[in-house]
């Protein structure tokens, strides 16, 4: 079935959530890394009566959002969450009237309070506020209504609401990530499409493992995923319908294709084609049709990632003798070189907010790093064996990778914000590898 749409509504008591006191000293430092997370308060949501729905009664779901809430900020690596002993039980009365002096004796600086309600057409309101504990004013609230099974994406807003608001940068909380799930022995892997939320939730196989999958990447819209595939023992480019389950070949050539991504409005496909022992840029709808060529140099031209307003594109290019970073215009025109830090570099990746290129370092080990569009301010993040293939959170704060243990072959996902301080292990159920961070979910 398609991916639902989030409906954002206010509900009965939700309707009350009107403006609330300007306050603007509370906020957490987003170059800190974990250094100095905020403690923060997050208590489990009250219900002014428990309520049996699809999903658990509406007192579990309340702890159950808590959690979720706590495990996204905790993740963040901007916030310290209090224990659960060091919580206090809300009753639902005090869902928007918070005990400030308990929580100024818990130490925390924040506190995140709302409540689960039923409706009578079968949904659940999940109120959200925010709270300057020292300050004893509120920050910000919202209300979501969803049907049961959607009360992870509500407390994913929730998360995003108090993110945003307390580091000014933009939500990823609620988001998906789809990557190719391995398993089975070093030279004989078998790979799967595998679709998630970006905490590991909701996990489920797209493809069945008949034919090894390569380099997914979401279209702007969520609803279908363009990879390479070796269906038929020939690596080409195929489309994938997320809610029909059903794939379409995108290139029908004769021609090695590969790498391919969309471009930021959905209407092409760049890629890579091998044509007479050299390999170039293409790009076509995505619908179908005639390839374009982009690059015509000797070489292997590929990884390419367009700009967030598709303006230009960022690949890879041997042509100097070793993988370098270039930039062009969408159209091919006007390439120029922009990695010059020594050794060598691969999948670039443009940051949604346009300001940065993600990338992997290859030399002694592969890293992930980042530079400047120009090439600018490189900073390498990570310092794994081999750590690879990054792929931008929506709000462009944080990269996620795999990275391959020494030896073994085998794959996981991870990690790792634009500090390089805080680094972690995303849950997969298998093996991981080939991650690609889809934007907010409508």
């Amino acid at each position: 079935m398609p991916l639902p749409r989030f409906c954002i509504t206010l509900g009965a008591i939700v309707a009350s959530l009107t403006a609330f006191p300007a306050h603007a000293q509370l906020e957490v430092d987003i170059n800190g890394g974990i250094a100095q997370p905020m403690p923060i308060a997050i208590p489990s949501m009250p219900t002014p009566s428990t309520v049996s729905t699809p999903a658990g009664d509406t007192a579990a779901l309340g702890q159950r959002v808590s959690d979720v809430i706590t495990n996204d900020l905790k993740n963040s690596g901007l916030f310290n969450p209090l224990p659960k002993s060091a919580l206090a039980n809300v009753p639902f009365s005090q869902a928007n009237a918070p005990d400030f002096i308990f929580w100024g004796q818990s130490g925390a600086q924040a506190l995140v309070q709302g409540f689960v309600q039923a409706a009578a057409d079968g949904k659940i309101t999940v109120g959200c506020y925010l709270y300057d504990v020292l300050g004893k004013v509120e920050l910000t609230r919202q209300g979501f209504e969803v049907v049961p099974a959607q009360w992870r994406r509500a407390a994913h807003k929730c998360a995003d609401t108090v993110y945003s608001r307390l580091t000014g940068e933009g939500p990823y909380f609620d988001s998906k990530v789809v990557y190719v799930s391995e398993t089975g022995p070093k030279q004989n892997r078998i790979k799967r499409l595998a679709i998630m939320d970006q905490d590991g939730a909701n996990h489920r196989f797209l493809t069945n493992g008949q034919s090894i999958v390569l380099t997914p990447r979401f279209a702007p819209n969520q609803q279908t995923i363009t990879y390479m595939s070796y269906a038929g023992d020939r690596p080409r480019i195929y489309v994938y319908n997320v809610g029909t389950g059903q794939q379409r070949l995108v290139v029908d050539q004769p021609n090695m294709t590969f790498a391919p991504r969309f471009s930021p409005d959905g209407k092409y496909v760049v890629f890579s084609m091998s044509v007479g022992g050299n390999t170039d840029i293409y790009r076509v709808s995505a619908s179908g049709g005639t390839p374009q060529r982009l690059t015509t140099s000797p070489g292997i031209d590929t990884a390419a990632s367009y700009s967030p307003d598709g303006s230009k594109i960022v690949f890879e290019s041997d042509r100097s003798g070793g993988q370098q970073l270039y930039v062009m215009n969408a159209d091919g025109s006007n390439q120029n070189r922009i990695s010059y830090g020594g050794g060598r570099y691969a999948t670039p990746v443009w940051s949604p907010r346009g300001d940065m290129i993600a990338f992997t370092k290859l030399g002694g080990g592969f890293a992930v790093g980042v530079m400047g569009t120009d090439g600018s301010g490189e900073k390498i993040l990570t310092n794994g064996w081999q750590d690879e293939g990054p792929s931008w959170s929506p709000n462009g704060r944080v990269i996620m990778f795999f990275r391959t243990g020494q030896g073994s072959g085998k794959a996981d996902l991870w990690s790792v914000d634009l500090t390089g301080v805080n680094e972690r292990p995303v849950p997969t159920p298998l093996d991981g590898s080939d991650p690609a961070w889809g934007p907010l979910l409508p």
